[in-house]
């Protein structure tokens, strides 16, 4: 007995505006914050202040966007790691070289108590605390720089995998209107040699479901109803060159008509039935039941077992489980539980879709 489950699909990655909204928002927090941390004395922020407030976050901005914009595609990605390096060590150079050029060129705030002159000790670990904070700016642009990279190639990616599941199902597809057509002849061949007018009407139900696989199955998705339909209507025409030891039992149903549901796909299973479960001179049956339970659509099917030679058989239904298999995995992905196999002198088919 086989089964199969596919396991469940991964997240779409997010919004790529977002980003920009992030961006946005942070600088704006870093640049909103000289107006919420006034002294208590003053409540207002004058011109020259806010100037002297906002320099850092200015060099921080050039740190961070000379990496996102140009470093690092240039040469990180490039795999180019130490011009990458080399690079950052002269921005950030530069960037704590012009913070303090500009602070010595614009006007000094007048101070209380004048400001005790430095130490060599304390002025170099303060140049040393700096640099930190520019590294870690110029690591957290890698990061983000890097995780956004890694969401356009995985939107990429699902894109393509997405074009590529649409061409494997239309050719699919493809596969299977000849498949259902031969098979359906290779039976009303043989009911030809004993019967011509019941071949004759065979034909004319065969013109009926040709109508569907050829317009109506061409949908992604088609009512379930219409669906049930075709099956009575093929199940029918299979009926009547069946031998009299054989068996046939139905129940076929929708309790939501309308239910959405791919075409075709339980057409394989029925095809396999009737060939693999009907023997010319033994007793035989086939048991196939459709129907609803809540949200799920269920198939079930039992036959017995009377496998052809391979060798001998030319009627081609060899593919129909395994296109089956493939089209549950594009269509219903997460969404099936797809069961068959043999089971002592039987055959048992169990396909479960959640709509």
């Amino acid at each position: 007995m086989k089964t199969e489950e596919i396991r469940p699909a991964l997240p779409a990655p997010p919004f790529k505006g977002m980003g920009k909204l992030i961006h946005t928002a942070a600088w704006a927090i870093l640049f909103g914050l000289p107006f919420f941390f006034t002294g208590r004395e003053s409540q207002t922020v004058t011109v020259a202040g806010y100037v002297r407030s906002v320099i850092v976050p200015l060099s921080f901005m050039l740190v961070f966007y000379a990496n996102y914009v140009l470093l690092i595609g240039r040469f990180l990605f490039a795999k180019r790691p130490w011009q990458f390096i080399l690079c950052n060590i002269l921005l950030i150079a530069f960037a704590m070289g012009a913070v303090h050029l500009l602070f010595e060129l614009l006007p000094h705030p007048e101070w209380k108590h004048p400001r005790p002159e430095r130490g060599w000790e304390e002025i170099i670990g303060f140049f040393m605390v700096n640099a930190m904070l520019y590294l870690l700016v110029a690591g957290l642009s890698v990061a983000i720089k890097m995780t956004g990279s890694w969401y356009e190639m995985e939107s990429a990616r699902r894109e393509l995998e997405k074009s590529r599941a649409e061409a494997e199902l239309q050719n699919l597809k493809s596969q299977l209107n000849p498949h259902f057509l031969f098979n359906t002849l290779n039976n009303i061949y043989s009911l030809i040699a004993f019967s011509p007018e019941r071949a004759q009407e065979a034909v004319h139900d065969l013109s009926r479901l040709l109508r569907y696989v050829l317009y109506d199955s061409s949908q992604p998705t088609v009512p379930l109803e219409k669906e049930l339909d075709f099956i009575r209507n093929y199940v029918e025409l299979m009926r009547i060159r069946l031998p009299e030891h054989v068996k046939l039992a139905t129940d076929i149903s929708s309790a939501a008509p309308e239910t959405p549901v791919a075409p075709l796909l339980f057409i394989s299973l029925i095809e396999n039935a009737f060939k693999h479960g009907v023997s010319h001179n033994k007793p035989s049956f086939i048991g196939l039941s459709i129907h609803q339970e809540g949200r799920r659509i269920v198939c079930s099917i039992r036959n017995s077992y009377f496998p052809k030679d391979n060798g001998q058989d030319k009627s081609g239904s060899g593919i129909g489980l395994q296109n089956l298999s493939r089209r549950l995995e594009l269509l219903y992905p997460s969404r099936h539980i797809f069961t068959y196999g043999q089971k002592g002198d039987e055959y048992v088919c169990l396909l479960e879709l959640q709509a």
